[in-house]
């Protein structure tokens, strides 16, 4: 890709500026993300897409074109559900969950690529959108607010499976998960309800301590929990030649405000490509199952028998940080701002990772944690250099601007213990 390619996608900042989805700040960015370790939230996933998929050919079309397993898929059952091109890189990636005999629900935008895929096949499956709510409660006390609220145990609900509900005469499922690394449930319902829902739980949940999540924290979650978020951390592998077709088809069916793609940060690939990633990079190896034929499985087995990079956590050196701000109190040049508590202007930061100079890994995701003080990133890195307590640099600054390397020290990824998979009988 010739540079005048690539700098259509690439933005330098300021960009422009938004809060996630239009969601204001409820209470203050750092109170809510101190939600999910001392109380609870309930954050608004609503805009996700959702499309159903029903006939005797369902498994046979998602085994196709994702890496799931059906050989243990029961009735009441999600999974991550991740679609790749045949690189092995991720084109879109979701939740997939059973409803039915034949009939499955999926979450997310591999809705577009598998009903792009079901139109284009001969598959006995028939395929229709559905708008439905997605409100996410989740946190320490998140199990027993939901138990007052729908007036039942949730205690045995296992994890990622789902339990149908009540609340105020409104039904819904409850399906456990844990995006922020925490005991949680994702609430999907018809969206005519969702107002009275949220209203309920928050009437529910004043005991509790229970916060909204606002557009400047809902996904300090994903990094201090680590789960790769598209175009955040990943950019969908769909632009090569083979897929045009579905890109077009993409493009038209999302909003314009969905369809553009803009890169930041001191990386500066040569293809688009470069901002792929593949399922092994992301940490989502466990639900890479070879036991089916699917788009991408050769390129796939090939990099799990000798994976080249690994995501990790890094810390960000403090003084390091500091000093970029002090450049902006400094007469001449400053460095680029660094967004408290994370980037907003919609895009992939990429900057990159050196080791005595050489490049060693690329980051995403960068934030601030207010629980843990620090100033975090995502990074996917050579597994040669991903060994925890590892110091490597960071290069800070847009290209043609001033650049400082910030020290930082590779740890785990997710950087907070997950606590959203334990014996919710254990929790208070």
């Amino acid at each position: 890709m010739s540079d005048q390619d690539m700098n259509k996608y690439r933005v330098t900042p300021p960009g422009y500026f938004t809060i996630r989805w239009g969601q204001p700040e409820y209470t203050d960015w750092m109170d809510e993300s101190m939600s999910w370790k001392e109380n609870c939230y309930i954050g608004d996933w609503s805009f996700l897409w959702e499309r159903w998929f029903r006939g005797p050919d369902v498994e046979k079309l998602f085994s196709d074109f994702s890496t799931t397993s059906f050989k243990r898929f029961e009735i009441g059952q999600s999974k991550h559900c991740i679609h790749c091109n045949v690189d092995g890189k991720v084109i879109h990636e979701g939740i997939l969950s059973r409803m039915g005999e034949h009939d499955y629900l999926l979450f997310g935008r591999g809705c577009f690529w598998m009903n792009y895929n079901l139109e284009k096949g001969n598959y006995n499956v028939t395929s229709e959108p559905d708008d439905w709510f997605n409100l996410q409660v989740s946190g320490p006390n998140a199990v027993a607010l939901l138990e007052k609220s729908c007036g039942e145990s949730l205690r045995n609900v296992k994890y990622m499976h789902m339990k149908k509900i009540g609340i105020r005469g409104k039904w819904m499922y409850a399906l456990r998960q844990g995006m922020a690394g925490e005991p949680g449930f994702e609430l999907v319902g018809p969206n005519e309800w969702k107002e009275e829902v949220i209203q309920a739980i928050l009437e529910d949940g004043e005991e509790f301590g229970i916060r909204r999540l606002g557009g400047r924290t809902v996904f300090i979650n994903h990094l201090e929990a680590c789960f790769p978020t598209i175009i955040t951390d990943y950019i969908p592998a769909m632009f090569s030649s083979d897929l045009t077709d579905y890109l077009t088809a993409f493009k038209t069916s999302m909003p314009a405000s969905m369809t553009t793609l803009n890169l930041y940060g001191s990386f500066e690939g040569n293809d688009i490509s470069d901002y792929y990633r593949s399922p092994i990079e992301l940490g989502w190896s466990k639900v890479v199952k070879f036991d089916h034929d699917f788009l991408g499985r050769e390129a796939l087995e090939k990099e799990m028998a000798n994976p080249k990079r690994i995501i990790r956590t890094l810390v960000w050196n403090p003084e390091d940080v500091v000093d970029v701000y002090a450049s902006m109190f400094r007469k001449g040049d400053h460095y680029d701002y660094i967004e408290l508590p994370r980037f907003q202007r919609g895009g992939m930061y990429v900057d990159k990772v050196v080791k005595n100079g050489k490049l060693v890994g690329t980051t995403s995701s960068y934030g601030y944690s207010y629980y843990f003080r620090e100033m975090l990133c995502l990074a996917v890195l050579d597994v040669d250099q991903a060994d925890i307590g590892n110091e490597v640099k960071i290069v800070w600054g847009a290209p043609g601007h001033p650049q400082k390397e910030i020290r930082a020290t590779v740890a785990q990824a997710p950087y907070k213990k997950d606590g959203s998979k334990g014996d919710l009988h254990l929790v208070r």
